[in-house]
């Protein structure tokens, strides 16, 4: 039997023109199902996601700069590496002015200035550095307190070492302790404290007049040392601090360390090195929670970064190995004033920019996703991080979720309770958050992520992806999304 282009006999006209009749009115009807979208239409097909596929995200450059980790200059003003903290000394003389009476308004203005910068500070207050003026408080001067008078370390009778154990001494550094915990703990403008105090320079030795060099130990007893210990850690409960030196008395309490002999007395072997003393304290896993940080060797800092590598061998035993110095320790950040004053150039310049980027934290974001959440009203953002660098980032930093319009602006942020602290090197962690998206126009955002320097002007927390900055700066760009997740 013959069917025509229709699809019906010929010659069946009637039954013909009624199967044609309802075939037209069924293409008429889809049309208009098309143009008038349902509650529940899916979103246009570019930005449909409905089973919440995810995108990666492609790696990009190291970041120039990051906070809280690098090379460090002393406190100024200085191009170069570029950096995001500066260091700096306190004599205690400056802001103990009596028994229990404090004057913050130098050290006030040394933050000030630092962060005006853009910049955090690390900084340790001393009693005694050699070749500059006491720093112990002129009324304990004044009340007998007992010092004793040296020439080692270029001082020539100039500065003084204090008898450590003295209770009026000690009384002091118990109040000011407590007053600077008081002011400052969890202060934006400050990165790390080095607990200093005692000893040189506030390094926690009297060498050589140690009981070993010589027969006489100026240093503060174990027992003084520890009331330090445990006055900082009840003042600092959210700024981190660091001590000199690895030891049984502090590897238990939440404190880091700081390597002032950099590269030439870090890597194990002697007995006396700073990773010798990590393993001795048993603390060699400490820097997944508290961090590291020191000098480069200043006797180094010229030459490190030439190639070949020049530098003189300071003293037995010495390292002179940069890289696997980093690696041992985790560092995150080292004091290195040459890369500033007088600073590098050519392939050291080069070079020695790769080493500061080496130091601490390294995130990379591989992909992200968004679902439709668990309640109405809401979606949401989820992102895979990696750790790639040599140590955690050791504060947890508000992190944000922000929605662009396709005008360029910000609709709406979020925040998270998402922890910077718990992406450890080597691991990737997925990050997931609720959104909610009541009230947002329905439509396609550009979503950004970005953690949250306290300070307000400071070095922003970039990730080491390729969309870093694309869209705002200081955000990493994850894609285009439609919200609400259908």
């Amino acid at each position: 039997m013959q069917l025509n282009t229709l699809g019906y006999r010929s010659g069946g006209k009637a039954q013909g023109w009624r199967l044609f009749i309802a075939v037209f009115i069924s293409c008429v009807v889809a049309a208009v199902l098309l143009v008038i979208p349902s509650r529940s239409a899916a979103p246009p097909a570019e930005a449909a996601d409905p089973a919440g596929e995810w995108a990666s995200l492609a790696a990009g450059p190291v970041p120039a700069s990051s906070p809280l980790a690098g090379f460090v200059p002393y406190a100024g003003s200085y191009t170069g590496v570029p950096h995001s903290m500066e260091w700096f000394y306190v004599p205690v003389s400056s802001v103990v002015t009596g028994p229990g009476t404090y004057s913050w308004s130098g050290f006030e203005a040394q933050l000030n200035a630092i962060a005006a910068r853009g910049h955090q500070s690390v900084f340790r207050f001393y009693l005694d550095y050699p070749g500059k003026p006491s720093g112990v408080p002129a009324y304990l001067l004044n009340s007998g307190l007992a010092t004793h008078t040296y020439w080692d370390h270029g001082n020539g009778g100039i500065s003084v070492s204090p008898n450590y154990d003295d209770p009026r001494l000690l009384d002091a550094l118990d109040g000011f302790i407590a007053a600077l915990g008081s002011r400052y703990n969890g202060d934006p403008r400050i990165g790390f404290i080095q607990m200093g105090l005692l000893g040189f320079w506030g390094e926690w030795h009297t060498y050589p007049h140690d009981g070993w060099a010589s027969a006489e130990n100026w240093l503060a007893s174990p027992a003084s040392q520890q009331r330090v210990l445990q006055a900082y850690t009840k003042a600092f409960t959210k700024t981190k601090l660091q001590v000199r030196y690895p030891d049984a008395a502090n590897s238990s309490l939440n404190v880091g360390y700081h390597d002032d002999s950099f590269a030439v007395s870090t890597l194990p072997g002697t007995g006396w090195h700073f990773m010798d003393k990590m393993a001795q304290a048993g603390a060699t896993q400490k820097w997944l929670t508290q961090p590291v940080g020191g000098e480069l060797r200043p006797e180094i800092q010229h030459c490190i970064f030439d190639a070949p590598m020049l530098c003189p061998v300071v003293e037995s035993g010495a390292d002179n190995k940069f890289t696997d110095s980093v690696q041992a320790t985790h560092a995150s950040w080292l004091l290195n004033q040459h890369a500033f004053s007088p600073g590098y150039s050519g392939q050291a310049l080069s070079t020695a920019t790769a080493a500061a980027q080496s130091l601490g934290y390294r995130f990379h974001a591989t992909s992200f996703a968004v679902t439709r959440g668990t309640v109405t009203g809401q979606s949401d953002v989820s992102v895979m991080v990696s750790n790639v660098g040599v140590a955690p980032f050791y504060y947890d930093w508000p992190v944000q979720i922000a929605a662009v319009d396709s005008a360029g602006n910000i609709a709406r942020t979020w925040g998270t309770s998402w922890k910077l602290t718990a992406v450890k090197p080597g691991m990737t962690v997925q990050w997931k958050a609720p959104v909610s998206v009541s009230g947002l126009v329905p439509g396609t955002y550009t979503l950004l992520v970005r953690p949250v320097n306290p300070l307000p002007n400071g070095t922003p927390l970039r990730f080491a992806n390729a969309s870093q900055d694309q869209t705002k700066p200081g955000w990493l760009t994850l894609g285009r999304k439609y919200l609400p997740a259908p």
